[in-house]
């Protein structure tokens, strides 16, 4: 039995995940990927963050492409078959399927490595065909060529000794290996790889500048199948009455194509669909181990800028480079950054940087709430105590947490800019993200409040916080009133208790001042 050449392991997945309930057809990227067999753009590289939907994909393009079995059955199900071209290519093609991580990692260096593979292939081509006289001396890419057949190449996780960072010595040994395998090559018909990482860059290009990169950063054609767009998954949402779609949405929407298409993480949605919970899914510690790194030292003053990230904001920064394999460790701020963006920590979109959703943000959170964070863990810790003060009208404990938060040492919380009261309460009340639903700027009654708490339990009591500067809490709680901020509670918590919370900063005297009345 072939380990790489016509297996029917890509599908055996495929047909798995098509019988799922949660299911998410994306077949009419195969019409695009037809468009390019046998062309001058044969070879497409697609990299995207962890749990987009690529191995779905690479699993997708194996069954449909491959000899080893007539999977029609599956795809007469499913959007491409709609399409003119859907039978030409069908299950006609010698399909190499490799996952590099599956490659047993006891090599001790890059070189076995890609002996290890260069052997595998070698003893499926002698399987596949016995007649052709395959010698031990010949390369590889040699005993390809003397087979005269057409041959699709489907590498999933083509970037793993450069992600897990092994071989680090002799990487570009591989990149050379896969040059060589691949490059004008009449035995290949289509190259697709796909990972997290882009293709590493030499000075004078790379060993791999034969494939057209589609990266989260820069993709205008293949956006929409990796990932969820919000219409799927409304679709989703639909098939279920456990979770609606508002907070699906809060939780893991967030991440923008390039064409600024809305876009959702897979693996999660599907995960807090079929729990019947939305939580953090977030399974990629090690990644966010080296981020933590970043932020303790303070790299290049990442970490005040997270912490605004935290609080809400979004970062102006120009980033017009992915990171990429063999990068090595990132050294400038935008390099930090792109490496965040690809591995999917953070969104960008159009010269501006933010954490993508709720999911993540619990991530960052918990990364700063480690006690080697100082201050930043204690703000964190002491916003659970912000929200009991509020609810229980300690004005007190309100006005001395506000005051601790605005003295600490991090610089975006000193009020040097007009938005920065807003992100001294955001961080003031981060625990109360886990069992309220908080608004900025939320249209009620006859105004926009600053800040609204809907209580997700039924037993939380709801309020309404009032910012303002250089004024008496008077003057905020009567806005609340004479606005009618609260109608749009009472509709929704009927005869549930709310709370108008007044704060004010004076900038003379540098003190909070907080008044709370229950509203009638």
């Amino acid at each position: 039995m072939t380990l790489y050449l016509n297996t029917k392991r890509q599908y055996e997945n495929y047909k798995e995940l098509s019988q799922e309930k949660y299911f998410v057809d994306k077949s009419e990227i195969i019409s695009i990927i037809n468009e390019n067999i046998s062309t001058k753009s044969k070879y497409i590289c697609v990299t995207r963050p962890r749990r987009f939907g690529k191995s779905s994909v690479a699993d997708m393009l194996g069954a449909y492409y491959s000899k080893a079995i007539d999977s029609k059955a599956i795809f007469d199900k499913l959007k491409i078959s709609k399409n003119d071209d859907y039978l030409e290519k069908l299950n006609k093609y010698n399909v190499i399927s490799i996952s590099f991580a599956e490659i047993d990692s006891n090599c001790s260096n890059c070189v076995e490595y890609i002996d290890r593979i260069s052997n595998l292939l070698r003893e499926d081509l002698k399987e596949k065909f016995p007649k052709a006289n395959i010698d031990e001396k010949y390369t590889i890419w040699e005993v390809f060529s003397k087979l005269d057949e057409k041959f699709i190449f489907i590498f999933d996780e083509w970037d793993y000794i450069f992600n897990a960072n092994i071989f680090e010595e002799d990487q570009d040994k591989f990149l050379e290996f896969l040059m060589k395998l691949l490059k004008d090559k009449p035995y290949v018909a289509l190259a697709y790889m796909t990972g997290i990482l882009p293709i590493k860059k030499y000075s004078s290009g790379s060993s791999l500048n034969m494939f057209d990169e589609f990266t989260i950063l820069n993709d205008m054609i293949y956006g929409e199948y990796f990932g969820f767009t919000e219409e799927e998954v409304k679709m989703l949402c639909d098939k279920q009455s456990s979770i609606s779609f508002d907070e699906i949405s809060s939780w893991y929407n967030g991440y923008l194509s390039e064409e600024g298409t809305r876009i959702y993480n897979p693996r999660s949605v599907i995960k807090a669909l079929k729990n019947k919970k939305c939580k953090s899914y977030w399974t990629n510690t090690g990644a966010m181990d080296e981020v933590e790194e970043y932020l303790k030292y303070n790299i290049l003053e990442i970490r005040d800028e997270v912490i605004e990230m935290v609080s809400g904001e979004e970062i102006d920064i120009f980033i017009d480079e992915e990171f990429r394999a063999g990068q090595g460790t990132p050294k400038t701020k935008e390099e930090i950054y792109s490496a965040m963006i690809v591995l999917g920590f953070l969104s960008y979109h159009d010269g501006y940087l933010k954490i993508p959703n709720k999911e993540l943000m619990k991530e960052f959170e918990k990364a700063l709430s480690d006690e080697s964070f100082g201050y930043v863990s204690k703000i964190i810790e002491n916003s659970k105590k912000m929200l009991k003060a509020t609810v229980d009208r300690n004005t007190e404990v309100v006005e001395d947490i506000l005051h601790d938060i605005h003295n600490s040492e991090i610089p975006i919380l000193q009020y040097n800019y007009e938005n920065s009261l807003s992100c001294v309460l955001t961080l003031a009340y981060l625990s109360a993200r886990d069992t309220y639903r908080i608004e900025r700027e939320e249209k009620t009654g006859k105004g926009y409040a600053d800040f609204t708490f809907h209580p997700r339990r039924k037993n939380d009591i709801a309020f309404i916080v009032e910012l303002k500067k250089d004024e008496e809490p008077d003057v905020a709680l009567n806005q609340i009133k004479e606005k009618e901020y609260v109608e749009k509670f009472r509709k929704e918590h009927k005869d549930r208790k709310v709370l108008a919370v007044a704060i004010c900063y004076n900038s003379k005297n540098k003190e909070h001042h907080c008044k709370i009345e229950e509203i009638n």
